[in-house]
């Protein structure tokens, strides 16, 4: 029994760092990826094909960005806003500050890093325990 435990745990110990540090990796890329995203007040505006969003960017231009189903659900009726938008990129917004699959991805690897280093730390606790 005793063998089939240590398998057990070696086995959680190099998935968790391995697959950890490969999805650290990731979250990594995907963040560099994403961009830079700056804070901005938008004004909510209808139009004929529904509601945009309209702010000034860090260069003085002015930029404009429909609003999906999702963000008009999150606006409501509001008449402004608080946005997110892509430095050196026209019309591009959302309304959180980090992407949700970079979020996604660091979360997991956060937690197969830990997985991978509790096993580590029972394997060693189990070897002192035997003697």
């Amino acid at each position: 029994m005793s063998n089939a435990l240590d398998a057990v745990i070696e086995i959680f110990t190099w998935v968790g760092l391995g697959g950890g540090l490969l999805l650290a990796f990731a979250a990594v890329f995907l963040l560099l990826a994403d961009g830079t995203w700056l804070p901005a007040r938008a004004v909510v505006e209808h139009v004929d094909g529904g509601r945009v969003v309209r702010w000034f960017d860090d260069d003085g231009g002015v930029n404009e960005a429909p609003l999906s189903a999702h963000d008009e659900a999150k606006i409501g009726a509001a008449d402004m806003a608080d946005i997110f938008y892509r430095r050196g990129a026209a019309n591009r917004m959302r309304l959180t500050r980090s992407s949700p699959l970079v979020r996604f991805v660091s979360l997991l690897a956060a937690g197969v890093l830990g997985l991978g280093v509790l096993a580590f730390v029972v394997s060693i606790v189990v070897l002192f325990a035997r003697g």
